[in-house]
C-alpha cells in the first residue's frame, strides 16, 4: 500500500521535469459512489475517481471532496460562499479503509474510455495537484465533488455524454427532503436555512446517486460508458432508533408547554428569539454567495418586526401583531405546495396563536386571557 502511494507521488514529482507515466492498455477508470454518514457534510455521500494501473503498480484515489478546517475564518468562509475545496490524491487502500471503519456503502463504475482519453484524464488530474486547478470554490449545487468528477468525464470523453437522467420535475428541495429522513434536527435547520432557490426545478446534476445513475444510462456510440458495476462494501443496514428529543414531537411538546403557560413575558421572549432568527437568515441572504440562501421566505415565519414587540407602547403592539398574522398568513400560503409545510406548521400555529394573544384578540371566544 505504502509503496505504491511513494511510486506514484514519485512519478508525479517527476512530472515537473518530464512527462506523465504512460499508463498501460490495461488500465482502468472507475467512479466510486460512496453512501450517506454521520456528519452534516457526508449527508449526501460522495464521488472520486480511480486510476488503476497493475503494469505502473498504481492504484490511486482522485477525490474532489477535501477542504481544510484550519483554514482561516473557516465557517465564515462556508457560509459566505468562498470557501476553498481542494483534490487530493491517496491510496485505493487507504480510500477504502475510511469507507469501511464508517461502515459507508462504496459502490464501483468502470467507464469505457480510449487508451487516449485514459492518459489525458491522468495527466490532466495528474498536473493538477500542482496548480490552482488543484481549487474550487465550493457551491451546494453548482459545483462540488460530484460536478467536478462529472466535468472531467466529460472533458475527456469529448463531449457532454454524462448529464442528469433522473426526474426533472421535483424542486431540489423535493429532491434533497428523504435525505433527512431519520435526522430531524439537521432537516429542520437545511429547510430554515434554504430559501426559494431550492424550489426551483432539480434540473443540475449534482448528487453522486444521481451520477451513478447518468453514468448507467450513457453510451459511446453502441457501448454503454459503464463496462461492469460492483458493489466493494455493503455499508450499515443499522435502522435508527426512534429518539424523542430527535423527532418533530419534541418541538411541538415545548411550544405547546409555553402555549400552556400562558404568559405574555414567555410568547414575547419566544417572539423575540424568532425575530434573531429572522434577522440572521436575512444577513445570511446578504452576505452569503450561496444562491441556495437567498430569497429566504422563512423570514416572513420567523419575522425581524418580532423584535420591536416588547418594547412598543399598546397601540404600536396591536398594530404590529396584526400586521405579524397577516404575514404569518402570506407565509402559510407560499407553503401550501412545500414538502417541509408540516415542518413548519407548528411554528406557524404557535406564533398566530402567541399574536393573537398579546394584541388582546379572542375569535369566536376560544381564548383564555392571557397571564
Amino acid at each position: 500500500m505504502v509503496k505504491k502511494t511513494l511510486l506514484f507521488l514519485l512519478f508525479i514529482s517527476l512530472n515537473s521535469f518530464s512527462q506523465n507515466p504512460k499508463l498501460s492498455q490495461q488500465s482502468q477508470i472507475s467512479v466510486f459512489t460512496c453512501g450517506r454518514g454521520e456528519q452534516l457534510y457526508s449527508t449526501f455521500g460522495h464521488t472520486a475517481l480511480r486510476i488503476k494501473d497493475d503494469e505502473n503498480q498504481l492504484d490511486v484515489v482522485f477525490n474532489y471532496g477535501a477542504f481544510d478546517f484550519r483554514t482561516e475564518n473557516f465557517y465564515l468562509k462556508f457560509v459566505k460562499g468562498d470557501l476553498q475545496y481542494f483534490m487530493n490524491v491517496t491510496s485505493y487502500e487507504d480510500f477504502i479503509l475510511e469507507y469501511q471503519t464508517d461502515e459507508r456503502e462504496v459502490i464501483e463504475q468502470t467507464i469505457t474510455l480510449s487508451a487516449e482519453q485514459k492518459q489525458e484524464l491522468f495527466t490532466t488530474l495528474s498536473e493538477s495537484l500542482y496548480t490552482s486547478e488543484r481549487y474550487y470554490t465550493y457551491k451546494f449545487i453548482e459545483r462540488n465533488c460530484t460536478t467536478m468528477v462529472a466535468e472531467k468525464l466529460n472533458n475527456a470523453l469529448g463531449k457532454k455524454l454524462i448529464h442528469k437522467v433522473d426526474s426533472k420535475s421535483n424542486s431540489y428541495r423535493e429532491v434533497l427532503y428523504p435525505y433527512f429522513e431519520n435526522y430531524f434536527w439537521y432537516k429542520l435547520g437545511i429547510n430554515i436555512i434554504f430559501g426559494a432557490k431550492t424550489d426551483a426545478k432539480s434540473e443540475k446534476l449534482f448528487l453522486p446517486i444521481e451520477l451513478m445513475n447518468s453514468l448507467e444510462k450513457a453510451s459511446v456510440g453502441t457501448k454503454k460508458l459503464v463496462s461492469d458495476k460492483k458493489t466493494i462494501i455493503h455499508g450499515s443496514k443499522n435502522e435508527i432508533k426512534f429518539s424523542f428529543f430527535d423527532s418533530i414531537y419534541f418541538v411541538i411538546a415545548v411550544l405547546f408547554a409555553l402555549i400552556l403557560l400562558n404568559k405574555k413575558f414567555l410568547f414575547l421572549g419566544y417572539l423575540f428569539v424568532c425575530g434573531i432568527l429572522g434577522v440572521f437568515l436575512c444577513l445570511v441572504g446578504l452576505y452569503s454567495q450561496h444562491q441556495e440562501v437567498l430569497w429566504n421566505y422563512n423570514a416572513l415565519l420567523f419575522s425581524p418586526l418580532f423584535l420591536a414587540l416588547p418594547f412598543v407602547n399598546k397601540a404600536w403592539l396591536d398594530k404590529l401583531c396584526n400586521f405579524s398574522i397577516v404575514i404569518l398568513f402570506i407565509y402559510a400560503l407560499i407553503m401550501i405546495n412545500k414538502p417541509h409545510l408540516l415542518l413548519m406548521l407548528p411554528f406557524i400555529i404557535t406564533g398566530i396563536y402567541m399574536l393573537l394573544k398579546i394584541s388582546g384578540k379572542n375569535p369566536l371566544k376560544l381564548l383564555p386571557s392571557i397571564k
